[in-house]
Formats: C-alpha cells, sequence, structure tokens
C-alpha cells in the first residue's frame, strides 16, 4: 500500500478550545504546521466550520498566503479539508430557502478549495447531518448532482462521510456517477455502529479515496487506539488489496491536555508500525 500523507485532523495538536472536542483553532491555528512537523506528519486536515468561520484563512484577504507560506515553511501539506460548517447546518431536514442557502455556500466553499490548492473535501453527513430516510437521500443526491460538477471543474474531489449502512451508501453512491466523487472511511465510526469491515469494503472499497484513522467502541465514544472496536490492522490489509494510495487522518480520542504533540507521536507511531506489518506480510506471502 502506497500511502502518501500520514496526516492529524486540525486541532488535535492543540488543547480544545471552549470545550469543542473538534474546531477550527481560533487562536493557536498557526502552530499546528511546527507541532506537525515535530509529529513526523506530512498534512494537517483543515476544518471549515461554524465556530471558527470568520477567523479562518479560508474567508481572510491573506489567508492563503499564509496557510502556504506556513505549509512551505515547515513542509506540511493542506490537501485536504473538512467541511463541519455541514454538520452545524445540515444540508437535509431544512426549509427550501435554508437548503439553497447552505447550496450556495458550498459553492463557494468548493471555490476556495480551488485557490488554497486543496484537492479534497469531506463533506459529513453523520450525527445532526445523518442521512435518514429515502427523502434525505434524494435531497442529498440533489446538492451533490449541482455542486459535483463545479467541484470537477476545480479538480477536487469530495468524499462523503456517512453513518449509512454498506448497502445504502453504496447504493447512494451508484446514483451519482461521478468520477471525482469518494468515500471517506472513518474506521471509529464503522466500530461504533456495528458495520462489519469486509462487507463495507466489498460494497464500496474501490470508491474509499481517504480515511479517518480512529477507535470506537461500539455503541459508545472514541478511546486510544487498540482499546476499542475498530479493526485497523485488518482495514490497512484491506486497503491494501484494493491498491488505496491515499491519505490517512488521524482523528483520534486527545491525550491528556497540554501533552498534546507526544500523543499524537505515539499514535502515529503505532499506525506506521500497523502499515510496516501489513507490508511484511505482503513480501513474506510473495516469497
Amino acid at each position: 500500500m502506497n500511502v502518501r500523507y500520514i496526516g492529524v485532523m486540525q486541532g488535535r495538536l492543540l488543547p480544545p478550545e471552549a470545550g469543542h472536542f473538534q474546531c477550527f483553532p481560533r487562536e493557536r491555528w498557526m502552530e499546528e504546521f511546527e507541532l506537525a512537523s515535530r509529529c513526523g506528519l506530512d498534512s494537517i486536515e483543515w476544518i471549515y466550520d461554524v465556530w471558527g468561520q470568520d477567523v479562518n484563512p479560508l474567508v481572510l484577504e491573506r489567508g492563503e498566503e499564509q496557510v502556504r507560506a506556513l505549509a512551505r515553511r515547515h513542509n506540511v501539506a493542506v490537501v485536504s479539508l473538512c467541511a463541519d460548517y455541514f454538520m452545524d447546518k445540515p444540508l437535509i431536514r431544512v426549509t427550501d430557502h435554508d437548503r439553497r442557502d447552505r447550496t450556495e455556500h458550498l459553492s463557494w466553499l468548493i471555490g476556495r478549495c480551488q485557490q488554497f490548492g486543496i484537492a479534497r473535501m469531506v463533506l459529513p453527513f453523520v450525527d445532526n447531518s445523518a442521512i435518514r430516510s429515502q427523502q434525505e437521500m434524494q435531497e442529498v443526491i440533489s446538492v451533490l448532482d449541482e455542486a459535483l460538477p463545479l467541484a470537477a471543474k476545480y479538480e477536487l474531489e469530495i468524499h462523503l462521510e456517512t453513518s449509512l449502512p454498506p448497502r445504502e451508501f453504496a447504493e447512494l453512491l451508484e446514483r451519482l456517477p461521478f468520477s471525482n466523487l469518494k468515500v471517506n472511511y472513518d474506521s471509529g465510526n464503522s466500530a461504533s455502529l456495528g458495520y462489519g469491515l469486509h462487507e463495507e469494503l466489498a460494497a464500496y472499497g474501490e470508491r474509499i479515496g481517504s480515511v479517518h484513522i480512529k477507535d470506537r467502541i461500539r455503541g459508545g465514544g472514541t478511546v486510544p487506539l487498540g482499546t476499542g472496536n475498530a479493526d485497523i490492522r485488518g482495514l490497512l490489509a484491506g486497503l491494501h488489496r484494493l491498491g488505496y494510495s491515499g491519505d490517512l487522518i488521524l482523528q483520534v480520542a486527545r491525550g491528556e491536555s497540554s501533552h498534546e504533540v507526544e500523543w499524537v507521536r505515539s499514535v502515529r507511531e503505532i499506525v506506521t508500525g500497523y502499515l510496516e506489518a501489513v507490508r511484511e506480510r505482503v513480501h513474506e506471502s510473495a516469497s
């Protein structure tokens, strides 16, 4: 398996702000580039959410210049964005007026990704924005039918993160035959929902374009890697068989406050150990 980047979700290298487990770090976002480099990480997955909307470089006049300069200085790429804004302001279960406003905001965000050199946007349909009916699935299809051609024009992939069961997720993908539509696979969410890894990979494994690495207890929250129900080793082995060549983004449980760098570095070492084990097994099988 040729993993391109091992990165981290924005904010995980800093103490949480105002009780937010995951958010754009309004006060200290610039520090994370140097911290990511110290952890041996290659990239940061950017967050665009309501909490940090007004100070996010994506909306600032010199934001692009700042982000590109920090990325070059620390050799830490920003090639992906997690659009948590649409967790706070879902594209479904809203009035036609609100959906139109939010779809227009999605189009604006697609354009900003192009300006910043971001190659993929993770669009979440989980928790507050989860798809709960066929009607809501049709609403999502209508939004994406409009957004995906624009994204393709800007050479941007849209990666869906959903809580749909494997068969229903595959159905959604079949109804949106766009080459720039991919799956974001979240190992922790799948473990919490009790989905079978082999069934998921059989249903849409070849469409997986990015992976969020975390562990969760079935029916419960996020826990340190190896203490929950996520089969990270099995996932990496399955992705290898599928020829996966995307990124792995650490969206792991938080460690002790003020020790984020040491914690994330240790998690990176665990994940790279898993990758080496997969490669060794492949080499032994080939011998």
